[in-house]
């Protein structure tokens, strides 16, 4: 681990602190004496994301990440409100191997439909890829009726 400060990569651990889906440790630089928090995450293993033109590719939690907050910006949605929605998404899919892009987005949209309007309409638009305000609509109101 490299010091953030002055980038040596002798560092000892002070605390780690297991929190819910990460370790939480607070590290020491041992060359410039300088403290800093890292958080580790479990890596989901070899899922893969089959892309709607038969691509795969590994899949990225900082891009739903990205995604995810694009859609919740201005919304009123903490970014620890959208960190728990990735990790509530992402430890559903873990053990799929393979997920389909369509499925991924579904899960996703499910989530957001209870966390916040606004950010599920503006996620929906990309992920349906809608061209016209009718065909948004039409999915809109045949969704309401589950």
């Amino acid at each position: 681990m490299l010091c953030p400060f002055c980038h040596q990569s002798d560092s000892r651990v002070l605390e780690s602190r297991p929190l819910q889906e990460e370790v939480r440790r607070r590290r020491e630089c041992l060359a410039c004496k300088q403290r800093w928090t890292t958080y580790e995450r479990y890596e989901v293993a070899n899922l893969m994301v089959l892309k709607r033109n038969g691509r795969r590719e590994p899949f990225d939690r900082a891009k739903l990440t990205r995604g995810i907050s694009l859609a919740c910006s201005k919304t009123g949605v903490t970014l620890a409100q959208v960190e728990h929605l990735v990790d509530e998404v992402e430890i559903q899919v873990q053990d799929c191997g393979e997920i389909a892009a369509q499925e991924l987005g579904a899960r996703v949209l499910a989530s957001l439909r209870t966390l916040n309007e606004v950010a599920f309409v503006r996620f929906a638009s990309v992920y349906h890829r809608y061209r016209q305000v009718s065909d948004f609509i039409h999915d809109l109101t045949r969704t309401e009726g589950r």
